[in-house]
């Protein structure tokens, strides 16, 4: 196993009114080409989404999220992007769009467990902070 690897990693967005360009942190997705690595974790806060939006379909934005999870993950699951490799793959995840489920700009890191970087990353950036 390799030891101290590069990554990169985007944080996922739930923009409901696209628009406004108003978003609510969701999630991260995580590639390291060393370890052969790509994930992705959600924590959405739903009740944030909702003071931001009070007329967003949570189970539209549920199904989006599901959707990027599947093709994070990869195989028959995911339809013809399953197929890619996790590189092509995370590209694809992190091109700009304009839909309710995007991805910030890429940055990069450095880790010794992208599985711990991964969580890491959700709970500095995603998951509300507690006094």
């Amino acid at each position: 196993m390799p030891g101290r690897e590069a990554f990169d990693y985007a944080v996922v967005r739930v923009v409901p009114h696209v628009e406004r360009e108003e978003f609510v942190n969701a999630g991260v997705v995580v590639h390291c080409r060393g370890w052969g690595f790509l994930g992705a974790r959600f924590a959405l806060a739903e009740e944030r989404l909702l003071a931001l939006a009070p007329d967003v379909d949570l189970d539209a934005v549920r199904a989006h999220l599901e959707a990027f999870a599947r093709v994070c993950a990869g195989g028959p699951g995911a339809g013809p992007l399953g197929e890619l490799s996790p590189t092509e793959r995370f590209h694809w995840l992190t091109s700009p769009r304009s839909t309710v489920v995007q991805t910030s700009p890429v940055h990069a890191g450095l880790c010794e467990d992208p599985e711990a970087a991964l969580e890491r990353l959700v709970d500095t950036v995603v998951r509300p902070q507690r006094a």
